[in-house]
């Protein structure tokens, strides 16, 4: 593992700004000469703890200052960081760690939350795993997407392919620049989050701004008492903005980007309508960092704008495809799925303007869906609900919630599923509705019926079925 460039460029960052200027603010301010300091007491409890460079380190931990210092500290000791939703269950994790096998796990005490807000600060609790290994490959970075088959799919980034993003954004003119505020709401687990949000702020010296809470006054209070100049947040964030009774103005605010999942056209003509800015568009995924930009909002969605410099695209079957020298995956059974010839399906329907070259996307062509800015695979639900030993098959699909339709025996309630469900699953991939009968209809040449109309229709009758959301008839 190559970490070099990246340490290098830390410390750069680090040491650029005076000590008394603002860096981040939440409840308290904190400025860069605590962030300096920070990092550097964290570098040093890593040592005591035999963090070495190449050493393989999981993180999972709230969204706070905290985590920000320790993923900074991680790099700068020259370690592997491997990033864990604070969402994900004990059983969720434990399966990325046996997946992976770090040799140490950083957490703030807890999986599993159902709520996750930023707080300024939380525990920092070192687990040394002894059937850990040292990292075996070149990645600085590790991240996780949902998998065709349930499992999640692990994916590397390099040092230079890190640091290659950054140079990216720190071209695009309408980026946060030095000395402006940034509010940021998207997951710092996520790679827009972490890179286009933290990381491209440590670069150009930009103070980032976080919100305690996403309630729709909260977000609004904060916005306008920080004067933040660029808002970075997924669709949620702005659908919650326009919900506000009376909304105030924000005059600083500059450019409002949205990412993570399709953002309805509603949402951004009303929000261009009570706030006087266009919400704009930075559309990426995990394997790749950032695809295509509009950061103005010149262009209404589905558009998500142009590929951005030095990004190969092309559409086949209607299908966006990514040039990308090597695979991202990690393991060679996430490969043949995704990536050949060098080229790596988005699973995205895309269409691309000729004259041009506007990217538009039209939904996907697998079983991923986006909640909230959080990706399903709903197969990963139907793969836990089979897991069941009661349960002998399952079809899960989302039509505005998740609801599962369950082949059971043995007189076992939606209760039941629920249970062994939120013991698996983080709580925004636990179905809202169970529908239950002896069996799912099948088509006629023998496959699960998949229509949500004639489930609902061929199952609701049964006397088996127990059906409703949470907690009802269950």
């Amino acid at each position: 593992m190559e970490n070099a460039p990246l340490k290098s460029w830390i410390a750069d960052m680090l040491l650029r700004h005076p000590e008394d200027t603002v860096w981040a603010r939440a409840q308290t301010e904190v400025t860069w000469g605590t962030l300096r300091s920070k990092v550097a007491e964290l570098d040093q409890l890593f040592e005591i703890q035999g963090i070495r460079p190449g050493s393989t380190v999981a993180v999972q931990m709230a969204p706070s200052f905290t985590y920000l210092w320790t993923v900074l500290a991680l790099w700068t000791r020259g370690a592997q960081v491997i990033l864990m939703d604070p969402r994900l269950t004990r059983t969720e994790v434990d399966r990325l760690l046996n997946l992976c096998e770090p040799r140490f796990l950083i957490s703030s005490g807890s999986s599993g939350a159902v709520r996750v807000v930023f707080q300024d600060q939380c525990e920092v609790q070192v687990e040394v795993r002894r059937s850990g290994h040292p990292a075996s490959n070149p990645h600085v970075l590790l991240q996780f997407s949902s998998g065709s088959t349930g499992y999640p799919k692990v994916i590397g980034r390099t040092a230079e392919s890190l640091l290659s993003e950054l140079a990216g954004f720190a071209r695009m003119r309408q980026m946060p620049q030095a000395g402006e505020r940034v509010l940021l709401g998207n997951s710092l687990t996520h790679s827009f989050g972490l890179i286009g949000g933290v990381l491209h702020a440590l670069g150009v010296g930009a103070t980032l701004v976080f919100t305690p809470d996403a309630q729709p006054r909260t977000l609004l209070t904060t916005l306008a008492a920080s004067r933040a100049n660029v808002l970075f947040g997924v669709p949620f964030h702005f659908e919650l903005l326009t919900r506000v009774a009376d909304p105030v103005s924000l005059p600083a605010l500059r450019i409002a980007v949205s990412g993570g999942e399709t953002l309805r056209p509603e949402v951004y003509e009303r929000f261009h309508e009570r706030y006087g800015v266009r919400i704009g568009q930075a559309y990426g995924m995990t394997e790749t960092g950032i695809i295509a930009t509009d950061l103005t909002g010149g262009l209404e969605p589905p558009a998500v704008g142009r590929p951005v410099s030095g990004t190969q695209v092309r559409i086949r079957g209607g299908e966006l495809q990514v040039r990308t020298d090597v695979s991202p995956y990690l393991y060679a059974n996430d490969i043949a799925s995704r990536y050949a010839d060098g080229w790596l399906r988005t699973h995205d329907l895309c269409t691309m303007d000729e004259e041009t070259g506007v990217l538009s996307v039209h939904g996907r062509s697998d079983s991923l869906v986006v909640i909230g800015g959080l990706k399903v695979d709903l197969s990963e639900v139907e793969l836990a609900l089979s897991e069941h030993p009661s349960v002998t098959e399952a079809v899960v699909l989302f039509s505005g919630t998740i609801e599962a339709f369950v082949g059971v025996t043995g007189g076992t309630t939606a209760r039941e599923l629920h249970a062994w469900c939120r013991d698996r699953l983080s709580h925004f991939k636990i179905p809202r509705r169970f529908e239950l009968a002896p069996a799912i209809p099948r088509t006629s040449n023998g496959k699960l019926v998949r229509n949500r109309e004639l489930l609902v229709s061929r199952m609701s009758g049964s006397s088996a079925s127990a059906s409703g959301p949470i907690g009802a008839r269950a």
